[in-house]
């Protein structure tokens, strides 16, 4: 699926700006003047279909799947900054969120491990992009897979990772089906925005007895790879996203979120502010995982790197471990890392 920003433009009274849109048709030129096709839910329940949004072709700018999953569920990042400076936080302060947040982490492991057991059936994670919710997830199930790997039987779990299509989702529950396999859906927001796919989740996720998903339809696909029209799934899933369910505005998908997390238990890792995912990484780092042996740094040279982080917070493009290691990777190959972090890493004045 494509995603664009509309920088300007219009829908019948509406005005629309800095906006981004799940694209159905390209941008069009028509007796009516320019337009490009969205999916309007982004505008709120009475919206929910496809949209043709008037602007000039230079008001669209193509932008990543990331850009629309922060506009669904983010925090303002200078709204965070001014909610933390009401209060001088002194390094108690900090220690204590650290310890918090390493429980949350810990939590999210120990779920994990139940689901890689049996004793919960699914697990919705959910945390701002680049804080390690993946990695510990899949860290978790590497560890408790090792027998799996030695007696080289068929790994009983996978991490999707992206998109998925109805039909893509329905093939890869069959496939972990049966009893004793995880699947991990990470990053794959798409599924919450086609009603078909939603409802396969919703099955696969339910907490009954028994939980059958079926496919309604005629398909070469399942015909070619031998997947049968119905399956009782009894596996057990994990989904992975950066939306924070309470704060979607569309309230078709609200009633769509709120059907999903009555029915599996909902994890929120609470990195809701800029000082809490800075927290985050300098906790991180403090446990040698971050940088490691790669980058041969000592422990003045890491600090340069966090201090240097926390100083230009507010014009880092994002404040995440992922940010951490690419300003690692420059200050590795050039004495001038500050600059050139500030010509790639930063947001333009």
């Amino acid at each position: 699926m494509e995603y664009v920003l509309i920088k300007s433009g219009t829908y019948q009274k509406l005005q629309i700006a800095d906006t981004v849109f799940p694209v159905v048709k390209q941008f069009k030129t028509g007796a009516r003047g320019s337009y490009i096709t969205v999916d309007g839910a982004t505008l709120g329940t009475d919206y929910a279909r496809p949209v043709r949004i008037k602007c000039a072709a230079d008001d669209i700018v193509g932008v990543e799947q990331d850009a629309f999953d922060r506009q669904l569920g983010a925090h303002n990042v200078n709204q965070d900054i001014k909610v933390a400076g009401k209060k001088e936080y002194t390094a108690e302060d900090d220690e204590k969120r650290m310890a918090e947040i390493e429980e949350r982490f810990e939590i999210l492991n120990e779920m994990t491990g139940a689901l890689k057991s049996g004793d919960i059936r699914a697990l919705i994670v959910t945390g701002p992009p680049g804080v390690g919710k993946s990695y510990g997830v899949t860290q978790t199930l590497e560890e408790q897979s090792i027998f799996e790997d030695v007696s080289s039987k068929r790994r009983k779990f996978e991490v999707v990772k992206g998109a998925m299509t109805a039909l893509g989702l329905y093939a890869k529950l069959y496939e972990f089906s049966d009893k004793g396999n995880v699947i991990v859906f990470d990053d794959c927001d798409s599924v919450l925005l086609d009603d078909l796919a939603l409802n396969i989740l919703k099955a696969a996720l339910d907490s009954g007895k028994k939980r059958k998903i079926f496919w309604n339809a005629d398909s070469s696909k399942l015909r070619n790879e031998g997947i049968p029209d119905s399956f009782e799934f009894k596996g057990t899933a994990c989904f992975i996203t950066n939306i924070k369910f309470e704060n979607v505005r569309s309230k078709r998908l609200q009633d769509h979120l709120e059907a999903l997390s009555s029915r599996c238990h909902y994890l929120d890792l609470t990195l809701d502010t800029m000082r809490d995912k800075y927290l985050r990484i300098k906790q991180i780092a403090r446990t040698g995982k971050l940088w490691g042996d790669d980058y041969g740094f000592n422990k003045e040279e890491e600090q340069e790197i966090l201090d240097f982080m926390y100083a230009n917070r507010t014009k880092l493009r994002e404040m995440s471990l992922r940010m951490a290691l690419k300003i690692a990777d420059l200050k590795k190959i050039s004495e001038k890392w500050r600059s050139l972090a500030e010509s790639t890493c930063m947001r333009r004045a």
